[in-house]
């Protein structure tokens, strides 16, 4: 079992609040299981329970590792989807591999975010991530931010690769440098507005086959695409 904690170290450990109800209520974890530790920041430790109450798993932790993701660093920029639809687009994000989420608002995106509430959307959305993180054993958890603009977005991204997503487009990319950055677009695709920013920002096009997927789709296939062209 592989449960989240905020400050990994060697020794004994409290584990609290949802990771708790997990080992607890949903695991039925006993005391002398064996658990894996990781703290979202590229560590993990072996640990075995000693102690179970109502408010605390108490844990015993073994030495701490460090665990290095394999390039490339890919990063995702995750125009808000209508509904569930978006809640499975990053869960399955993170699942395949992505490294980075950037939630942000395109010109076509039907979902309308009140800024009042912009602070709780991105909560959830973290939480999301993190439970996809632990479901599928991924010791790194995956970083989930969201900008206001795409151009705000495009200001501040490192250099690497950089595509954008086009059913138009005849074939994927088959090599990539160490950063790969993908934009996609929402239900509607992308405004004329925002492919001319993402051409003059160096985007190119990248294809995924024939057919036209949804809009949570897409980002998806085209990770899971990415790492296994890359993996080792």
């Amino acid at each position: 079992m592989r449960i989240f904690v905020a400050e990994l170290h060697a020794g004994e450990l409290e584990i609290l609040g949802d990771e708790h109800f997990y080992l607890g209520h949903v695991r039925r974890a006993r005391v002398g299981d064996d658990l894996e530790l990781v703290d979202g920041a590229g560590h993990r430790a072996k640990a075995k329970i000693t102690a179970m109450s109502e408010a605390a798993t108490t844990v015993t932790a073994g030495a701490v590792e460090t665990v290095i993701e394999a390039p490339p660093h890919v990063r995702v920029l995750v125009p808000l989807i209508k509904g569930d639809r978006m809640d499975l687009c990053i869960e399955k994000l993170v699942e395949v591999g992505a490294n980075e989420l950037i939630v942000w608002r395109g010109e076509r995106s039907i979902v309308k975010l009140d800024a009042a509430k912009r602070d709780a959307r991105l909560a959830h959305y973290i939480g999301v991530a993190e439970a996809a993180a632990r479901q599928c054993g991924r010791a790194t958890m995956p970083t989930v931010t969201m900008a206001a603009t795409l151009r705000e977005i495009l200001r501040a991204l490192p250099a690497g690769d950089r595509f954008v997503l086009d059913p138009a487009a005849e074939r994927a990319a088959t090599t990539y440098r160490a950063d790969v950055t993908l934009a996609s677009g929402p239900e509607g695709g992308l405004a004329p507005i925002e492919l001319e920013q993402l051409e003059h920002a160096s985007f190119a096009s990248l294809g995924l086959g024939p057919r036209m997927l949804r809009a949570e789709t897409a980002p998806v296939v085209a990770v899971a695409l990415i790492r296994a062209a890359t993996a080792s």
